[in-house]
């Protein structure tokens, strides 16, 4: 990182206590979200539904509000994770829900 550029949020979560982590989850997101073949919008989703249906909603955090700024709206958000209770298990949506909820009254 040079002195010009703005730590990214990797580096300011994590950068002074596992900087590799940090590193690659920069990385991550200069080289596989910016590949072409798929929009930010769909990787978003894809991720987001990934995320709920792997039981992990501490990154759902992140990732519900980067998808908003990818063009997702909340409506569709909360559809993606209604649509997933029946395929990811209802304990699963659920969680994810209240998580959805907590990050679209946040961001009000």
């Amino acid at each position: 990182m040079t002195d010009d550029k703005q730590p990214s949020a990797a580096q300011k979560l994590l950068g002074d206590f596992a900087p590799a982590l940090a590193h690659f989850t920069d990385q991550l997101f200069d080289d596989v979200w910016g590949r072409p073949d798929l929009a930010p919008r769909d990787r978003s989703l894809i991720t987001v539904a990934a995320l709920v249906a792997g039981g992990n909603t501490e990154q759902l955090t992140f990732h519900l509000s980067f998808a908003k700024q990818n063009g997702l709206t909340e409506a569709e958000l909360v559809e993606a994770i209604t649509h997933l209770a029946f395929y990811a298990g209802w304990p699963r949506a659920m969680s994810a829900m209240a998580v959805a909820k907590r990050v679209f009254a946040d961001a009000s």
